[in-house]
């Protein structure tokens, strides 16, 4: 066999992906839950690992030839138990939804019950939404935030709890710019007796920094993405206590999938290792920083924010008061076309279509990463802004492009 390039054997192949290192470098990532790794992730990600058939765990394999697979996965857990304290840890999930999967199959039977943040108030699919296997497999009531304040009405939790008698509830959002408080939602948990996962997806970076509060050693259960704010390789993981490594870990493998992606296992093991080291607590901050500042600067423009400002990475712009008849689908299309991606979002209350909603998600932890303070934060809420309020304008795309232009090649990403 003869081993060539993606250009020299698949031209058409070649030019996605150009196109899309092209699209990266050329443009703003502002949707909360993407990241640009590093050059030496992506170089993991993509190595001789993906050969590898590697069912079981280390030292436990199903397969010869997995001594390095081996030595891989176990830097991966080692590391992740060196980050986040946690006493077990499973890095064969191929995304968030499946470590919640892992969880929810370890340890509920079909017809069990979840209680969830309602969707469109910030939760997400895999916690039960009826779109996902989740919410057919299992009985689901839901959560909101209060309306007023944006913020998890947690007494309103209590008495759902007391009502509804899950075996699980689930913390930890896509779409909630506060800090969480665990601990609280623990207490709710006991008060039940029901299990309690935390879902820390988009903070596994924060809370891995310290820079916002942890659920290890609070909640039975953490899952999480291993590609947002924390840099890593491509997936999910899961973390316990140790009572229950065996049942998560027969709920992975062999109950939910089968040989682990390596390549992304030597990602996540890499990106971990980054993590490890000093300057991520300052990425971390700063994420959170310019996280606070985009906020209160498109505050002073005048949009609605959903609990009126961020705690972490992400802020959520309710467009209903400022721009009653400007949908947050339209604004994502007409930032794209001037070189800023980000999402329209549903809000709490929504009163519009979930694929056409009244809100959008912005979030920093790929601006931090090219190298953006919190000054240029500002001057990107200002850009925002400028096509938010006349996103038809074809001059006023053009004009914040241009600036767009500018400031990727400011703040450079990929050579």
């Amino acid at each position: 066999m003869t081993y060539e390039t993606v250009r020299e054997t698949d031209p058409d192949a070649a030019a996605a992906l150009e196109g899309e290192r092209a699209r990266q470098n050329n443009t703003l990532a502002m949707i909360a839950s993407e990241n640009h790794v590093s050059e030496a992730v992506m170089e993991a990600q993509s190595s001789e690992l993906t050969n590898n058939y590697a069912e079981g765990y280390p030292g436990e394999r199903y397969y010869g030839g997995c001594e390095y697979a081996d030595d891989i996965e176990q830097l991966a857990i080692d590391r992740a138990k060196a980050l986040w304290g946690a006493e077990h840890v499973n890095v064969q999930p191929h995304s968030g939804s499946q470590a919640n999967m892992g969880v929810y199959l370890a340890m509920l039977d079909p017809g069990d019950k979840i209680l969830s943040l309602d969707l469109t108030h910030g939760g997400h699919l895999s916690h039960g939404h009826p779109a996902n296997f989740a919410g057919q497999v299992y009985e689901v009531e839901q959560y909101e935030v209060d309306i007023d304040s944006g913020y998890i009405d947690y007494e309103g939790l209590d008495d759902i709890a007391t009502e509804f008698e899950p075996d699980i509830i689930v913390s930890g959002y896509s779409a909630y710019p506060r800090e969480v408080d665990f601990g609280r939602i623990q207490e709710t948990a006991d008060a039940v007796g029901a299990y309690h996962l935390a879902d820390i997806a988009h903070i596994t970076g924060l809370v891995a920094a310290g820079v916002h509060e942890s659920p290890i050693g609070v909640t039975d259960f953490v899952t999480g993405s291993t590609h947002k704010t924390i840099r890593s390789g491509r997936g999910g993981i899961i973390m316990c206590d140790e009572e229950h490594a065996d049942a998560i870990d027969g709920a992975v493998f062999p109950g939910a999938q089968g040989g682990p992606a390596m390549h992304a296992i030597a990602g996540k093991a890499v990106g971990f290792g980054e993590a490890l080291q000093p300057e991520f607590e300052d990425y971390a901050e700063q994420t959170v920083g310019n996280a606070k500042a985009l906020a209160d600067q498109l505050r002073e423009n005048g949009l609605s924010l959903v609990s009126g400002g961020t705690d972490n990475h992400l802020v959520l712009v309710d467009l209903r008061p400022s721009h009653p008849d400007t949908t947050g689908k339209v604004v994502e299309e007409a930032l794209e076309s001037a070189g800023i991606v980000l999402n329209a979002n549903t809000v709490p209350g929504e009163t519009r279509s979930p694929f056409n909603p009244s809100g959008i998600r912005a979030g920093t932890p790929a601006l931090t990463t090219r190298g953006f303070g919190e000054e240029a934060c500002r001057e990107v809420a200002d850009l925002l802004c400028e096509v938010i309020d006349d996103p038809e304008n074809e001059a006023v795309i053009e004009r914040v492009s241009d600036r767009v232009d500018e400031l990727t090649d400011e703040y450079p990403l990929y050579d």
